[in-house]
């Protein structure tokens, strides 16, 4: 009964480190108290300097424009075209509404859609940034999403050679002015400057936002958290969408950071002077009945401009693929703290980035990612020799002691408790220990489970061919047992879609469980034989 509880141990054990450990371990920095309001969808952060109301934003919502491409025509628009990106921004409110990822498309099929990033509000699911100014002072006249900007551009476009310069005067002796630039990737900088004409100082804050109109379609994957999320004081913040709902506020205050909206390869998120102290918050309203989500930052100290001087603040958005290299390059050349945490690596980082990059490494040499895969798990497999050998030869001990083993609980079975005496007795003399077989296993499970979450959250494997029927190996293996493999032209639904692989990986483990000593309880032993088919 002894090695029965030892092997029951071990799965209870697997179990908590698999399920158990963001819940059990993760700890969220309570947010501290701040004099917040939540209004019609647009909040503020702080009483004193409140976000504005996006005008019009209810009646958006409430009647969206039939499509995409007719909610983008309705205004007038500065183009977006790079090589990574494409796009346009509307000249009135010159927010980031409308953005497609050039280098990915919906499917594997090079002619499909590219992905759609941003949606304006009158879209059929609103996604935009909006980046801007507040004032304490309410009668302020600052720019809005109803502000109609000016540029000296025929044909207004930003590319990576050419920046987006726009003008507006509010009439009151402020010119506020904004030029955009964006790298050959994903990253915009957008620099905003106010020259005061006045005979008095202004004091403005830099505020942006990331908005997000109904609930958007997730995996729901313990593994992988999808929604709002932002780093602050270096720690790594994320909210669920159901978890917003229930709290519609959560504010935060820290001293650089950036926030915004992850999916499991795109993200959305604004990052200020790093240096600077911000006050940040995720929100949750409901106008028109639609479900809207916000994450927004608004600097804590104003920047005050004197009369005749000009006064400038800079913004990062980053709007694309989360590209691992990527978002560490940013954290290099532009001091965006913890940018490679919107990746969700989980609490295994100090293993899952890692073995990233050992993949990364591997498809440069082995030319596909599939046989990338192979090689670091067979490279796994070596580095972990000895302990695996460890629990073999601890595992092939107890099966040779197994006859002896059910002759003392045959003789003993009325007394359990000398019958565990004899068996400890037993493996005292045979210098067997029944335990010797599981700590290599738990040993082992962290680290193929840090491997298997590197492959699914990472985006380098969407899309990527192996050999034969798979032409993505990031989907389910397309084929399935039940259609012969593909002979049966029939559409199948997806819980009987039991393919090539998944037999083949069944086939493997039940020649593993084979090579190990069989459970002493014919229940138990049942039990096991069964999980390879299931």
């Amino acid at each position: 009964m002894t090695d029965q509880r030892n092997m029951f141990m071990a799965i209870v054990l697997s179990m908590i480190i698999l399920f158990g450990w963001d819940y059990f371990f993760a700890i969220d920095p309570p947010p501290p108290e701040l004099d917040a309001t939540v209004g019609q969808g647009l909040a503020a952060p702080s009483a004193d300097a409140a976000l504005p109301m996006a005008q019009g934003l209810a009646a958006a919502i409430a009647d969206p424009a039939a499509d995409r491409t007719t909610a983008i025509s309705t205004s007038k628009r500065a183009r977006i075209n790079t090589e990574s990106l494409h796009g346009s921004m509307p000249l009135t409110g010159l927010r980031f509404d409308d953005l497609t990822l050039a280098k990915y498309q919906e499917t594997n099929d090079p002619d499909s859609a590219e992905i759609t990033l941003f949606s304006p509000a009158n879209a059929p699911s609103p996604y935009y940034a909006e980046i801007g100014w507040l004032s304490a002072d309410p009668t302020a006249a600052l720019p809005s999403s109803d502000t109609t900007w000016s540029t000296v551009q025929m044909a207004p476009q930003l590319s990576t050679d050419k920046p987006l310069v726009m003008t507006w005067d509010n009439d009151a002796g402020l010119t506020f002015k904004r030029t955009v630039t964006i790298d050959e990737n994903y990253l915009f900088t957008v620099f905003d400057e106010v020259k005061n004409n006045t005979s008095a100082a202004v004091s403005l804050f830099p505020y942006g936002l990331v908005a997000r109109t109904d609930t958007p379609d997730i995996q729901g994957f313990f593994i992988l958290h999808e929604g709002p999320l932002g780093v602050f004081d270096e720690t790594l913040k994320e909210v669920d969408y159901d978890d917003l709902k229930d709290t519609p506020l959560e504010t935060i205050s820290s001293t650089g950071g950036w926030v915004g909206f992850t999916d499991k390869y795109w993200l959305a998120v604004l990052a200020h002077d790093q240096d600077q102290e911000i006050e940040a918050a995720f929100r949750y309203s409901n106008p028109a009945s639609r479900d809207r989500y916000q994450t927004d930052f608004r600097t804590k100290n104003a920047i005050v401009v004197e009369p005749g001087m000009t006064a400038g603040a800079k913004t990062y958005l980053f709007a694309g693929a989360k590209e691992v290299e990527l978002l560490d390059g940013y954290t290099e050349t532009l001091g965006i703290k913890r940018f490679d945490l919107a990746i969700d690596f989980g609490w295994f980082y100090f293993l899952t980035k890692p073995f990233f990059y050992c993949l990364i490494w591997l498809q440069g040499v082995l030319g596909n990612f599939g046989l990338a895969i192979l090689g670091l798990t067979v490279g796994l497999r070596l580095l972990l020799f000895p302990l695996a050998n460890k629990q073999f030869r601890a595992m092939t001990k107890l099966k040779k002691l197994q006859p002896e083993m059910k002759k003392l609980q045959e003789k003993y079975s009325d007394d359990r408790t000398r019958m565990n005496q004899e068996l400890m007795e037993l493996y005292k003399r045979e210098k067997a220990n029944p335990a010797a077989g599981c700590l290599p296993i738990l040993i082992q499970i962290p680290i193929f489970f840090a491997l298997y979450k590197v492959l699914f959250v990472t985006i380098e494997m969407r899309h990527e061919p192996f050999y034969g029927w798979i032409n993505d190996l990031s989907a389910p293996d397309p084929t399935s047992i039940f259609n012969l493999f593909g002979l049966i032209p029939i559409d199948l639904p997806s819980f009987l879609a039991i393919g090539a692989w998944p037999i083949i990986m069944g086939i493997t483990m039940f020649l593993q469980q084979k090579l190990n000593p069989a459970p002493t309880d014919p229940m138990q032993a049942k039990i096991m034989s069964f999980l390879p088919l299931i």
